[in-house]
């Protein structure tokens, strides 16, 4: 980092006494299978697209796919200017210090934190529950809860053996998932589509956009597109930072979104444009969204399918917790090299792999679980419900701040005198992430599925955890 990052962030020189991560260990690709396995794509296709069709715009939902992608891509043009200027770990909340101070860069880091934390525990319920049904099936009935803590040490192992290992795990898992889906979107489009075609007018028409629910088809897009700002957390760990980041950032939001798009287009044309709102309404009431999914994937490949795509579903959820703990200690290990938290998070092991940050985020997601466990609550309905959505209002709290400090800093600094990338895209971004946090908090019920009391305690969690935060700053500064 340059002396000014520092000075701005207010970093202290024996910060960086307690080590760097591992330099020189990620490349593009390895990166990008970090975003995408965060971003759980099978998961994300399972849970988020029934209920964009069923509750939001119909069998235009893959259009509001294409609206998410093109705002995160106007946010990630000044995010990606601005990680040409900081390389660190902390990624947001470095990014955020530099352009609104020091208190706003630590309030934002324990909202980062909160969300990375609530999201992989979100993701244990989900998975619990899953690897649950699958092992009852074989005849090993354990709750689901015993899967998940089985998995948090699976996680913790992996997260301590170096990024590498990691890395290589999660392309396996990623590969596997991409694969199925997108050999079932590319024939479903070479044959020309479903009963009633490809549906183009039906879905891409401004007229279909905008029927129905369009804000929550929107809302459940840009949910499923939560985690490709890792790119940046890996910035310390890659190799040539200022080219791979960038190069990674822009594949990732890429790839996941034309997936997106093209994955729930075939899916609705599958269907049928005119049936397809009530087969998706009938699995929500059922209470089986990813057989939405599957049922056309498995109609068109045979019954194997049926037997391989639950599996990949607990993989890729596997995956997605994996890719949620790197990112979580390194935030942890990030603010313990600063002494914003005790510096002992600030230590790595033999691998250059963040240590105690790794058993302290591990701790965390064992005592995020535990009270669902311990008052026997459903773990999909509450646990998964609950965090996710919690998770990704945090979240684009984070985009909008880091869009409005990365036109603050470039106006201050004046390193990079591009105006469609310093000063243009990021407003452009901050009013479309504005508009989606509108819409997120004005749908939140339905966002976590719960009652409106439950909504309102959990979006009131993001501010009061921001100023923990932005007060733990102040007191480190004293």
């Amino acid at each position: 980092m340059d002396t000014s990052a520092t000075a701005a962030t207010g970093v202290a020189q024996e910060s960086h006494a307690a080590g760097r991560l591992k330099p020189n260990a990620l490349g593009v690709l390895g990166i990008v299978f970090f975003v995408l396995s965060a971003q759980a794509p099978l998961t994300g296709i399972a849970g988020a697209a029934p209920i964009a069709v069923a509750l939001g715009n119909g069998a235009a939902a893959p259009a509001a796919y294409l609206v998410a992608g093109l705002i995160i891509l106007l946010f990630s043009v000044g995010f990606v200017a601005m990680g040409r200027h900081v390389v660190d770990a902390g990624a947001f909340y470095v990014y955020i210090g530099k352009g609104l101070g020091r208190t706003a860069g630590t309030g934002s880091a324990a909202v980062a934190l909160f969300a990375y934390c609530a999201i992989q525990a979100a993701m244990y319920g989900l998975y619990g529950s899953i690897v649950a049904g699958l092992a009852g099936d074989l005849g090993l009935d354990l709750p689901w809860w015993a899967w998940s803590l089985v998995t948090i040490a699976v996680v913790q192992v992996l997260g301590q053996a170096g990024i590498e290992i990691g890395a290589k795990v999660l392309a396996v898992f990623v590969l596997a998932e991409f694969s199925i889906l997108l050999a079932f979107a590319l024939v479903t489009l070479v044959k020309g589509g479903g009963p009633e075609g490809l549906g183009v007018a039906q879905t891409f028409a401004p007229s279909a956009v905008l029927a129905g629910a369009p804000g929550v088809a929107l809302m459940f897009a840009v949910a499923s597109l939560f985690g490709f700002e890792a790119t940046a957390i890996y910035g310390e760990e890659a190799r040539d930072a200022k080219r791979t980041v960038p190069r990674a950032t822009y594949l990732a939001v890429a790839v996941v979104s034309i997936f997106f798009v093209l994955t729930s287009w075939m899916l609705i044309s599958a269907y049928g444009a005119s049936k397809v709102v009530a087969e998706a309404g009938k699995a929500l009431e059922a209470g089986d969204s990813a057989g939405f999914v599957f049922a056309p994937v498995v109609a068109l490949f045979g019954g194997w399918a049926g037997e391989v795509l639950p599996i990949l579903l607990a993989t890729s959820l596997f995956a997605g917790v994996l890719a949620f703990h790197n990112s979580a200690n390194r935030y942890l290990f990030s603010l313990g090299r600063e002494g914003v938290l005790p510096r002992r998070l600030g230590s790595l092991n033999r691998r250059h792999s963040p240590v105690v940050a790794g058993w302290a985020q591990t701790t965390i997601a064992v005592v995020l679980i535990l009270p669902f466990a311990i008052g026997g609550l459903d773990p999909v309905l509450t646990l998964f419900s609950w965090f996710s959505g919690v998770a990704v209002l945090a979240m684009m709290l984070m985009y909008l701040l880091t869009s409005v400090s990365v036109v603050a800093f470039f106006r201050r600094e004046r390193v990079d005198t591009r105006t469609w990338n310093t000063l243009v895209a990021p407003i452009l971004g901050a009013l479309g992430i504005a508009a989606a946090i509108w819409l997120i908090l004005a749908n939140f019920p339905t966002l976590i599925g719960g009652s409106l009391a439950t909504a309102v305690w959990l979006a009131c969690a993001v501010p009061v955890v921001m100023l923990l935060g932005a007060l733990a700053s102040r007191k480190v500064t004293q």
